[in-house]
C-alpha cells in the first residue's frame, strides 16, 4: 500500500513510522487512521522488523489531535464510527507483537496523545506538550484515551487531565507517569534509536512474549497471569534464540539472535 499521510523507513530491523501532515500539525483524519492500521498490521507481519518507532514529521508536532475540520459537522452515528475507526487503528498499534516506541517531538494532543499512550512507552522532547483538550471542544477522548490513561496513571490523574482539558509540559507528564524519559529536542531521535538498538540486541521472541504477559497483566487475575507467564516462559525454550543466548553466556561471548 502506498501511504499518503505516513512516511515509513525500515533499516537494520528498526521501522520508523512518521505521521506526515505537517501543514495540519499531523492531525488525524479518517484516511490517516486507516493508514496507521494498515501500517501496524503490515509491520507486525514483516519478519525483518524487530522494533517500531512512531513519531511526527516536522519540528512542531507529534500529532496535534484529530482533524476538527472533518469532525465538526458529524452526526452522533458518524462520531461513533469515527471513534471506532480510531479504536481499530490504535488497537492495531498497541497489539503489535513487537515493541513500539513513541518519540514525541512536539505537540501530542487529543488523538495524538492517544497514539502515544497506545505505544509501549514514550520518549519525549523537552519541548513536547501533551494533553486531552477534547472537553474544551464539547467532546471527550474517543480513541481509547479514557481507558488507557486511567490504566497508566490511575483514575484520579486521568480524570483531572480529561476533565480540565489542560495541556501540560513533558516534565509534568513525566512526573505523572505518562512519559519514560525526557530528551533534549535535538537529541530525541538519536536517543530513541539507541533505545531501539538495545531492545533489538535481545532475543526478539522473548521480548514479544514478555510484552504479551505484561499487557495481559492488566486484564488477568494473578493466577491466570502466572499461568500465561509459565506457558510463555516454556515456549522460549522451544526457540533457537534461547539455546544461543544461554550457550553464549556459558561461552562468555555476545549472543547473536535470529528470532527463531
Amino acid at each position: 500500500m502506498e501511504y499518503k499521510n505516513l512516511i515509513i523507513e525500515i533499516k537494520d530491523g528498526i521501522a520508523i513510522v512518521k505521521v506526515n501532515r505537517p501543514k495540519a500539525l499531523n492531525a488525524l483524519n479518517s484516511e490517516t487512521l486507516d493508514e496507521i492500521k494498515n501500517a501496524a498490521d503490515s509491520l507486525n507481519n514483516n519478519k525483518d522488523v524487530w522494533v517500531v518507532i512512531v513519531t511526527g514529521e516536522g519540528d512542531k508536532a507529534f500529532v496535534a489531535g484529530a482533524d476538527i475540520v472533518e469532525m465538526k459537522d458529524m452526526t452522533a452515528i458518524e462520531g461513533m464510527q469515527f471513534s471506532q475507526r480510531g479504536h481499530e487503528a490504535l488497537s492495531a498499534l498497541e497489539n503489535m507483537s513487537k515493541p513500539v516506541i513513541a518519540a514525541v517531538n512536539g505537540y501530542a494532543l487529543g488523538g495524538g496523545f492517544e497514539i502515544a499512550i497506545a505505544c509501549d512507552f514514550i520518549y519525549a522532547s523537552d519541548k513536547a506538550k501533551v494533553g486531552f483538550p477534547e472537553t474544551t471542544l464539547g467532546i471527550h477522548p474517543g480513541f481509547g484515551g479514557t481507558q488507557r490513561a486511567a490504566k497508566l496513571v490511575g483514575l484520579a490523574k486521568a480524570k483531572e487531565m480529561i476533565f480540565t482539558g489542560k495541556t501540560i509540559s513533558a516534565q509534568e507528564a513525566y512526573e505523572m507517569g505518562f512519559i519514560n524519559k525526557i530528551v533534549p529536542h535535538a537529541d530525541l531521535m538519536k536517543e530513541v534509536m539507541s533505545l531501539a538498538e538495545k531492545i533489538k540486541a535481545n532475543g526478539p521472541f522473548s521480548v514479544r512474549l514478555a510484552k504479551e504477559c505484561i499487557n495481559k497483566s492488566l486484564y488477568l487475575g494473578m493466577d491466570e497471569g502466572l499461568m500465561l507467564e509459565a506457558k510463555d516462559f516454556g515456549l522460549c525454550f522451544a526457540t533457537k534464540d534461547q539455546k544461543e543466548g544461554m550457550t553464549a553466556f556459558v561461552e562468555k561471548r555476545k549472543a547473536t539472535f535470529t528470532g527463531e
